[in-house]
């Protein structure tokens, strides 16, 4: 297959939402309490609600920016590439990285909503919630019909909610939704409770995917606080191999036959050794644990309900057999430091050698529009969808990097490491006077 000639789609970029998410969304009740950004005296803008400070705005949305400069910011709108926060910008991006389809992860609300869940008033949480999903679902996404694969994120304080929101936005046509990869680490009930199943159970009917992003629980996974970030990096996609042994010997999968979960940002590599490795335990210890998966094998229930999603992975690719080739998903984690953009298919393809190209279609779009019942043909011809023809419509796409400042620039030339940063986003999370 030739680059020209692919068809990508992302499960896994992520949004910095503009200031006027939440403008004519809520009633006049709740309007003036709405998360609002706050430009401060040190030039960053932050988002404030009830009080509380957000994390920056800008999270790692670092495309655009001298790798050197590559960190937890930017902390303002003017040090963004607009395609973080504008649509019309982010199509633009997305045309020029040769990319058809997006779905996009919260940035100020966290993964999950953990910002909303937070929140004291929880009529007022529901009801901003609410109207967050409205704006992803018809602003959004709606922004560029056929582009972008609708993403909402549940009321995670209450799975009866959970299950009414879910069934909510399924009739907006959204059927995927993030959740946390651990729980417990949020102070909620762990997967292994039947605190769940309303939203199992929701999410089950509704053919929605559950979406569970590394670092929505846990956060983020340092050996030491002076372990350099580059420790902190490696891990990222390797750490998800908790929340998958989590995910497998819960009951979940047995009990809701119809559910399926995405492992995002999680990789490929680190499958094979994972799946062999449950069979493994399930035949030597089942007799005292009391594990039952009937005529089944962990790894085929595994196999069945759970998708996987890798940027870049030469390993998983060569063992795509033993992960299961209708399983996979790709991601560009646009615009995050680990985002292959704007020359993602020039780096998949480097990694494709030897793979059939019917395989190469069912990982690269196939499997993303079946699973997530995402359909962009409805809205644009097949032909013009292709890594070609959208770079093709990317005239005058600005690529040269530009300078905003950064972790480096402001504290010196020594090694990153882990609890640098984790004071960066703790200064972050400060409240207002």
């Amino acid at each position: 297959m030739k680059i020209e000639d692919m068809i990508m789609i992302s499960v896994d970029d992520h949004v910095v939402e503009p200031p006027d998410v939440f403008e004519g969304r809520l009633t006049a009740k709740y309007k003036d309490r709405a998360p609002h950004i706050v430009h401060k005296d040190d030039g960053s803008d932050v988002w404030v609600f009830e009080g509380r400070q957000m994390p920056n705005i800008g999270l790692n949305a670092v495309a655009g920016r001298p790798p050197e400069e590559y960190g937890v910011e930017p902390t303002a709108y003017d040090q963004l590439r607009p395609g973080c926060f504008e649509v019309k910008a982010r199509v633009d991006d997305m045309n020029v990285n040769g990319v058809l389809g997006s779905m996009c992860f919260p940035s100020f609300p966290a993964f999950c909503g953990q910002i909303f869940y937070g929140a004291k008033d929880k009529e007022l949480a529901i009801a901003v919630l609410r109207a967050y999903n409205d704006w992803h679902i018809d602003e959004w996404c709606g922004g560029a019909p056929g582009r972008f694969i609708p993403l909402a994120i549940p009321p995670i304080w209450d799975p009866e909610l959970m299950a009414e929101e879910v069934r909510r936005v399924a009739k907006k046509g959204c059927h995927a939704v993030s959740f946390s990869e651990n729980p417990e680490k949020l102070g909620l009930p762990s997967l292994q409770q039947p605190h769940w199943d309303p939203f199992w159970t929701a999410c089950a009917d509704e053919g929605t995917i559950i979406c569970l992003h590394f670092g929505s629980g846990r956060g983020m996974v340092a050996p030491t606080m002076d372990a350099p970030m580059d420790a902190v990096i490696t891990l990222m996609p390797i750490a998800m191999v908790d929340c998958a042994a989590d995910l497998v010997w819960s009951p979940i999968l047995r009990k809701f036959p119809e559910i399926k979960f995405a492992l995002s940002e999680a990789g490929l590599g680190w499958f094979p050794f994972f799946l062999e490795r449950i069979d493994f335990v399930y035949k030597q210890h089942r007799a005292w644990t009391r594990q039952d998966f009937g005529d089944k094998l962990p790894s085929e229930v595994f196999r069945e309900h759970v998708v996987t999603c890798f940027i870049t992975d030469p390993t998983g690719i060569k063992n795509r057999h033993s992960v299961g080739v209708e399983n996979i998903t790709w991601e560009c984690d646009y615009p995050h430091s680990d985002s292959t953009w704007p020359r993602a298919p020039e780096t998949l393809m480097s990694e494709l050698g030897g793979v059939p190209d019917d395989e190469i279609d069912l990982m690269t779009y196939k499997n993303a529009m079946r699973l997530f019942r995402y359909n962009p043909f409805q809205h644009i011809p097949k032909d013009q969808a292709t890594v070609g023809a959208l770079r093709a419509q990317a005239v005058g796409v600005d690529l040269s990097l530009k300078s905003h400042g950064g972790l480096h620039a402001r504290d010196g030339e020594g090694i990153v490491t882990a609890g640098q940063v984790a004071r960066q986003l703790a200064t972050a999370m400060t409240t207002l006077d």
